[in-house]
C-alpha cells in the first residue's frame, strides 16, 4: 500500500502545474457547489414546510376559536366560514377534523365519509400522512379542552401538499440548473485565470529553448518579480559558465601554446645526440608533439551544440571540401559528395569543418581510387557518412574502436590524431559514430548528430 502510494506520488510530481491547478479547481467546485447546493435546498424545504404548516395552525386557530359544545343535542358544533371553497368540495384536499378519540366527530364536508387518524398530543404538531384517496396530506393538529366536555377535543387541520412538493422541486431543479452553471462558469474563469497566471512561465520556457538554440544569448527579465529574480539568476549562472568554458579553452590553448617551444628546442637538441639514442627520444617527442596538437584542437572545439545558432551546412563546408577535392584529383582519387543544400545545423562552423575535414584527410589518405561523403538531415539527426576504397578495418578492430576510452588512432597505425578529435566532438555534440565494412571494401564512418534545426 505504502509503495503504491509512493509511486502515485511520483507519477504526479512530474505533472504539469496547470494540470495541477485545473484539477485542484475542479476538485473544489465539485466539493463546494454540491454541498451549497445540499445546504441551501434543505434551508428552503425547511423554510417551506415551515410556512405551509403556519399557514395550516392558523387555520386551526381559526376552528378552535369557532368550535361550540351543544349540551342539549350532546352535539359538537362549527358555523364559522374558513373562507376557502376546497373544504366544502368533497375529496379537495383540504380537510378539519374535530374528535373526542370516541363517538363524537365534527367533519369538514370536504373529508365525506372519510376520517383523519388521529394521535394523543396536547401541544400542536405537524405530520405528514396518507388521507383519503392515497393522499399524501400534510396535518397540523392538537388537543383542546371545551367545557363542559370532560374528555378532550382533538382537532386536525390537513391539506394536500403536492403544490408544496412541487414547488420544492422545482427550486431544486433551478437550484442545480443554477449552480451547474456557476460551475461551468467558475471552471472557465478559473481556467483562464490558471493560463493568465502561468503565461509568464510559458514565455520563459520559451526563451530558455532560444537560448538553448543559440537564437538568444539571455533570458528576458521582463516578467513578475517571482520569475524575474530566478531569470536574473540564471542569466548570472549562464555567464559564468560561459565565462569558464571560455576560460578552460583558453587555458589549455595557452598552454599548448607553451609547449610547442620547449618541444621545439628539445627536437633541435635530440639531432645533436648520437644515432642509438635518438629515434628513442623523436618517438617520445613525436608523442608529446601529437599529444599537444590533440588538445589544442580540442580546446578550439566549441562543445554543446545546441547552443549555437544555425549555421548553413552547404556554404560551412565549401571551402573545406574545394580544397580536399584538390588534394583528391592530385592524388588521382574521385571524391563524390551528396549534402543536402537546405540543411541547417546547431553547431559551431569550426567543430562542424573539424570533423568534416579530419574524416576525409583519413579517407583520402588510405582510399585507393574513390572516397564518398553524404550530409542528409534525419529529422532532428544530421547523418555523416564518408566511405573509402582503402583496406578498412575488421569488424572487431571497429567495435573496439568506438569503445569508451578508446581511441581510433591507437586501433590501426597511421589512422592519424585527427580521428581521436572527431570521436571527442561527437561525444560533446552528444552524438554517435558507428565504423563499418564499406560495399567498396574499405571504411564505413557514420555519425549522428541532434543538432539538425527544425
Amino acid at each position: 500500500m505504502r509503495s503504491a502510494i509512493i509511486r502515485w506520488a511520483q507519477r504526479w510530481s512530474t505533472r504539469s502545474i496547470t494540470l495541477r491547478l485545473l484539477l485542484a479547481v475542479l476538485l473544489m467546485v465539485l466539493l463546494a457547489l454540491p454541498l451549497a447546493g445540499c445546504l441551501l435546498t434543505h434551508h428552503y424545504r425547511t423554510s417551506a414546510i415551515h410556512a405551509f404548516d403556519e399557514r395550516l395552525e392558523t387555520t386551526l386557530n381559526v376552528i378552535i376559536a369557532g368550535v361550540t359544545f351543544d349540551p342539549i343535542d350532546q352535539q359538537i358544533s362549527f358555523d364559522r366560514s374558513l373562507g376557502d371553497p376546497r373544504f366544502e368540495q368533497v375529496y379537495s384536499g383540504w380537510y378539519w377534523q374535530i374528535t373526542d378519540y370516541d363517538h363524537l366527530t365534527k367533519t369538514s364536508r370536504s373529508l365525506w365519509d372519510q376520517r383523519l387518524p388521529v394521535i394523543d398530543n396536547k401541544n400542536v404538531s405537524a405530520r405528514t400522512l396518507r388521507g383519503p384517496r392515497g393522499q399524501q396530506l400534510r396535518i397540523v393538529e392538537r388537543d383542546i379542552y371545551l367545557a363542559p366536555l370532560e374528555t378532550p377535543l382533538h382537532v386536525s387541520v390537513a391539506a394536500r401538499d403536492n403544490a408544496l412538493r412541487e414547488d420544492i422541486q422545482q427550486f431544486q431543479q433551478a437550484l442545480w440548473l443554477g449552480l451547474g452553471g456557476l460551475g461551468a462558469l467558475l471552471l472557465g474563469v478559473l481556467a483562464l485565470q490558471v493560463r493568465w497566471g502561468l503565461a509568464p512561465l510559458r514565455r520563459m520556457n520559451v526563451n530558455l529553448r532560444e537560448v538553448e538554440q543559440g537564437t538568444s544569448e539571455r533570458l528576458d527579465t521582463h516578467l513578475p518579480d517571482e520569475l524575474a529574480m530566478l531569470a536574473e539568476s540564471m542569466n548570472a549562472v549562464l555567464a559564468r559558465d560561459q565565462r569558464l568554458i571560455e576560460r578552460s579553452r583558453h587555458t589549455a590553448g595557452n598552454l599548448a601554446h607553451a609547449l610547442k617551444t620547449p618541444l621545439s628546442v628539445m627536437r633541435l637538441l635530440v639531432k645533436q645526440l648520437p644515432s642509438e639514442s635518438r629515434a628513442r627520444w623523436e618517438v617520445e617527442l613525436s608523442r608529446i608533439d601529437n599529444a599537444v596538437r590533440h588538445h589544442l584542437a580540442r580546446a578550439s572545439a566549441a562543445g554543446e551544440g545546441a547552443r549555437f545558432a544555425p549555421i548553413a551546412v552547404q556554404n560551412t563546408l565549401a571551402a573545406l571540401i574545394a580544397g580536399l577535392t584538390r588534394l583528391a584529383q592530385r592524388r588521382h582519387i574521385r571524391l563524390r559528395q551528396n549534402v543536402d543544400s537546405s540543411m541547417r545545423v546547431h553547431m559551431d562552423g569550426q567543430d562542424l569543418q573539424e570533423i568534416v575535414g579530419n574524416l576525409l584527410d583519413n579517407a583520402l589518405r588510405w582510399a585507393t581510387s574513390e572516397v564518398s561523403i553524404g550530409l542528409q538531415a534525419d529529422g532532428q539527426r544530421l547523418l555523416l557518412r564518408v566511405s573509402d576504397d582503402g583496406p578498412g578495418m575488421s569488424a572487431q578492430e571497429c567495435q573496439a574502436a568506438v569503445q569508451r576510452g578508446k581511441r581510433l588512432d591507437e586501433q590501426r597505425s597511421g589512422s592519424g590524431l585527427g580521428l581521436a578529435i572527431v570521436t571527442d566532438l561527437v561525444a560533446l555534440y552528444q552524438g554517435q559514430m558507428h565504423l563499418q565494412r564499406a560495399e567498396a571494401g574499405g571504411l564505413d564512418v557514420v555519425i549522428e548528430l541532434p543538432v539538425v534545426a527544425r
